[in-house]
This record gives C-alpha cells, sequence and structure tokens, in this order.
C-alpha cells in the first residue's frame, strides 16, 4: 500500500521494458523449457497489455511481495548494488520494484524465478537469525556481507549455504538485469547507447592486437 513516504511507482511500461532486458541477461537457454511450458499453459494464457494504456501496480497481476519481504529485497539489493562512484544504489533505481513485478508475472521463466526468490528471502532470515539472532536486514553491513561471503564460498556448516547460493545467484541476476537496463545503469559502465559517430575509424588497435585479429577494411 502506498503511504505519504513512498515513492510512486514505477510504471507498467517500464517494467515491461525492463523484463525484455533481464531476461536477455538471466534466462539464456530456456528456450525449450519455455516451449515445453507454454504446451501446459490454459486457454487464454498470454495477451499481451496494451502498451498505449497506464497501468496502475495490480491491475494486470497481483504483486505478491509482502511488505517484509520488500524490505529485505530492498536491504539486499542495495547490499549487491550499493551507492558508489559509478552510480546509484539499487533501491534508487526502482530494482525492488523490478524484482516485485517479476516475481508476481504468470509467465513460465519469472514463476521459475518465483520459486527460488521466495524461500530464497526466508532463507537470508533464516541464516541470520541461526547467527545473530535477528533478521537479515537488521543486521550491520558486516555482519551482512560477512554472510553473503559465507554464502559464495560455501563456508561454514549450515546445510542451507548450498541453497542459499542459488537463490543469491538469481537475486543478483535479476538485480543486475534490471540496474543495467536503465540510464544510469548504462553511464555506470560507459554504455552511451545508440547514438551518432560523426566518424568511425574501427575497433581501436590494441583491442584487434587483444582478439587476435588485423583491420582490413579501410
Amino acid at each position: 500500500m502506498k503511504t505519504d513516504q513512498s515513492p510512486e511507482r514505477i510504471s507498467r511500461r517500464v517494467v515491461l521494458k525492463w523484463f525484455a532486458t533481464a531476461a536477455a541477461a538471466t534466462q539464456l537457454g530456456r528456450s525449450r523449457l519455455w516451449a515445453e511450458d507454454m504446451s501446459s499453459l490454459p486457454a487464454g494464457y498470454g495477451t499481451d497489455p496494451n502498451l498505449t494504456k497506464i497501468y496502475q501496480p495490480g491491475d494486470v497481476w497481483p504483486l505478491t511481495l509482502k511488505p517484509k519481504e520488500r524490505g529485505l529485497v530492498t536491504f539486499l539489493a542495495d547490499l549487491i548494488l550499493p551507492e558508489d562512484e559509478f552510480g546509484p544504489a539499487a533501491s534508487a533505481l526502482r530494482v525492488p520494484d523490478f524484482i516485485d513485478e517479476w516475481v508476481s508475472a504468470p509467465y513460465p521463466n519469472q514463476q521459475s524465478s518465483r520459486k527460488k526468490i521466495i524461500p530464497g528471502l526466508k532463507l537470508m532470515d533464516e541464516l541470520s537469525q541461526a547467527r545473530f539472532g535477528r533478521d537479515f536486514e537488521k543486521l550491520s553491513a558486516r555482519q551482512s556481507t560477512g554472510i553473503l561471503d559465507a554464502i559464495m564460498a560455501q563456508q561454514g556448516d549450515e546445510p542451507q549455504l548450498k541453497k542459499a547460493q542459488g537463490f543469491l545467484h538469481e537475486f543478483t541476476s535479476l538485480c543486475m538485469g534490471a540496474y543495467y537496463g536503465t540510464p544510469a545503469g548504462w553511464k555506470a559502465i560507459g554504455y552511451v547507447g545508440n547514438v551518432p559517430l560523426p566518424s568511425f575509424d574501427g575497433p581501436p588497435q590494441e583491442v584487434l592486437d587483444r582478439v587476435g585479429v588485423t583491420q582490413t577494411v579501410s
């Protein structure tokens, strides 16, 4: 529910553009799975929204992240992509909104992610409670990054670490797809987009040398 302190939600049109970016970044190699899933879908599935219409959150599909889950998503996304000299924090670019839309969408790839993300959020709190006696988003930066490091290195005796590693990989991929699908994200990696150039002299020689290619077009 929107409060006076909560930011305006991103438009559904922006979300759909982000889906295209994130799908390219995170869903490679799933075309056969998509075809198999589509064969079992009920009649009428797959109608696209009218992109000339302004939709409010929940108009096309219900958003299912609970407030506590959204808080954890925001905290974790900002740990992965914090504000620094390269760009703003993930939450400033509405990455948590994107993840909420992504795991709520009815499409096969999104529902596959949902099965990892929702239990994974609960698992992060379980790991945090076991180590520090409080939920993950209540931890200090040192404590929370320590848990992330342990997950990725699978350090410690907790049997959940391997499962958490799969969740964290999926979550990070979604964050990256959303973040670097924005103009601010492009700027962070030096991508200028499709802009006209006064001239094009070909790839720099150092790039050609690195890949072992000789420039033959003048």
